[in-house]
């Protein structure tokens, strides 16, 4: 199998294109008031491979919110910090054929988080991160994920335009945590998800993120690499994982911000920005750029 770092200009450039035309099928989220500014026709893409090369397209400049794609690395951040037998007892790694924001997934479940990509789990492990209160937590977890060399920054004017549009399921869910006794501080908890989910950066700082799950490094331990990557491949896309993890093959990792991170073990990794979104709520372009890729270079195959 030919390694990213094979990827041509042209194939790039047609691939993106391509991607386009079926990202007009998309809309931007609406639900909160600042995603729903974001060009529908803003397309951007950065691929790091293991070699060290890397490749840019498209509208590379924008800044956007990884909103869930930060899912897979507070897990990680908690892996590394606490180990995976203290973590993987707070949240299972099962997948769930529910959306995202599903309470009723959470109390057939008894109130254990099916995985940690949906935001049951997501909101359980914020609950778990060191610092005293959401914004130190925050800090703290913004400064770990840019020794990778990105440059993410909480938005506080996205943070804003969240903190006033609410959502309804996510507070049903930290108080049903609560009542099963699975948070220190609900709270605290559903603010650091907040906060966390409005960190925000260019495409090729996402990408740089990826490369530490694809490639090994001193900084991760191969063991809690290899569970996000697992967890991303069977739950990273909400109830549509099963259908792109069939047909794509690659650990992937959606928000509703329009982001999308795809991990290609030990090559790479692609990170593509579209905010237009299908109905379960990932990027229509997006996923269509990554199985251009997939299906090009005969990944999985």
């Amino acid at each position: 199998m030919k390694g990213l770092d094979k990827l041509t200009t042209k194939k790039l450039c047609t691939w993106v294109e391509q991607a386009k035309i079926q990202a007009a099928k998309g809309q931007v989220c609406d639900r909160i008031p600042q995603l729903a500014v974001a060009d529908p026709r803003w397309f951007a893409v950065h691929i790091c491979c293991e070699s060290g090369q890397s490749f840019s397209y498209g509208d590379t400049a924008c800044v956007f919110p990884l909103m869930s794609v930060i899912k897979p690395f507070s897990l990680l951040y908690l892996l590394q910090h606490l180990g995976a037998d203290t973590v993987l007892q707070w949240v299972g790694i099962e997948p769930s054929a529910a959306p995202f924001n599903s309470l009723d997934q959470l109390t057939a479940d008894n109130g254990h988080p099916r995985n940690p990509m949906i935001n049951s789990g997501a909101i359980t492990l914020a609950d778990k991160f060191p610092g005293n209160d959401a914004n130190q937590r925050t800090q703290l977890f913004c400064q770990w994920l840019n020794q990778a060399g990105c440059q993410l920054q909480v938005d506080q004017v996205m943070l804003a335009s969240v903190r006033l549009s609410r959502s309804p399921a996510n507070q049903a869910i930290a108080n049903y945590l609560a009542t099963a006794s699975k948070l220190d501080n609900p709270k605290i908890a559903l603010d650091t998800y907040e906060q966390i989910c409005c960190i925000s950066g260019k495409i090729e700082d996402l990408a740089l993120l990826g490369k530490l799950l694809a490639c090994e490094n001193s900084w991760l331990a191969t063991k809690h690499r290899q569970i996000v990557n697992a967890v991303m491949l069977t739950c990273g896309l909400y109830e549509a994982s099963a259908h792109f993890a069939a047909k794509i093959g690659l650990p992937m990792k959606s928000g509703i911000g329009g982001g999308l991170l795809a991990i290609v073990p030990d090559r790479g990794a692609i990170a593509c920005y579209s905010p237009a979104l299908d109905i379960v709520g990932n990027s229509v372009g997006a996923i269509a750029f990554v199985e251009a890729i997939s299906q090009g270079f005969n990944y999985w195959r």
